[in-house]
């Protein structure tokens, strides 16, 4: 799919038909029956949320799973857990982002377009906040695509990627949690 206005509505329907999915899983009790299904592997069904706390297509049923985790389970383990499923996934995304991504930047700015916002994406100002505004993108419940190809051009090594995603997706999962508790109980 080559033109990018049909690829932006396809997303744009997806993430629509995402957040359709979520609603109906809430409604119609389907996740209650999952959780209880999961009887003594209450951690991998939270590791598995977690993993699709990532994508912009997974976030919302990711949420609803999780909210619903967050009735019966520690929010701080509720946060380590799935912040290590997000980390995993994360992992996914930069490992394919960070070289295709990369790549494509670097010919972008090779190109005649692409040597005006040379100027812009070498300065120093522009390398130090990448990771900044990648790491909000990572910890906020929107989905992680954006703020690891943010990472993965900034060249951060995987080790730190590792740390960090771990660490910013348990935030977020810990507040998404925390505000899901509340305002269902």
């Amino acid at each position: 799919m080559k033109n990018p206005k049909k690829k932006l509505l396809r997303d744009f329907l997806f993430t629509i038909l995402s957040i359709g999915v979520a609603v109906f899983l809430i409604k119609s009790g389907l996740v209650h029956e999952f959780i209880f299904s999961l009887d003594g592997l209450l951690w991998l069904g939270i590791i598995f949320a977690g993993l699709f706390f990532t994508s912009i297509f997974t976030t919302a049923p990711a949420i609803a799973l999780l909210g619903s985790f967050a009735q019966t389970t520690p929010l701080l383990i509720l946060a380590i857990l799935g912040g290590l499923g997000a980390m995993i996934g994360d992992l996914i995304i930069f490992t394919f982002v960070r070289g295709k991504v990369s790549k494509g930047f670097d010919n972008l700015l090779k190109s005649p377009q692409g040597l005006r916002f040379s100027v812009i994406f070498k300065h120093e100002i522009f390398r130090f906040f990448l990771p900044f505004f990648g790491a909000i993108v990572i910890a906020s419940p929107l989905p992680d695509e954006v703020g690891v190809a943010m990472l993965g051009i900034s060249k951060m090594s995987k080790k730190r990627f590792l740390i960090l995603s771990f660490t910013l997706n348990s935030v977020g999962i810990f507040i998404v949690s925390w505000l899901a508790k509340v305002i269902i109980s």
